[in-house]
């Protein structure tokens, strides 16, 4: 199921978002949902996210 979030950026960095989004001829909001899921898996594969079980999940491994 997929959720609705909400998030304030930076002037300068959602310019870069929306000429990267027009650039790629998608919607900035689909071409963040997408940079945000490959960030999680990259955390995941490094190591550093919070496993589930973790009992301090707001804490990143580092």
């Amino acid at each position: 199921m997929s959720k609705r979030i909400n998030i304030t950026l930076p002037d300068s960095v959602l310019d870069d978002l929306e000429s990267w989004a027009e650039f790629q001829g998608r919607p900035t909001a689909n071409l963040a949902a997408f940079l945000i899921e490959m960030s999680i898996k990259e955390a995941k594969d490094k190591g550093i996210f919070p496993d589930k079980t973790d009992s301090n999940d707001n804490v990143l491994k580092k």
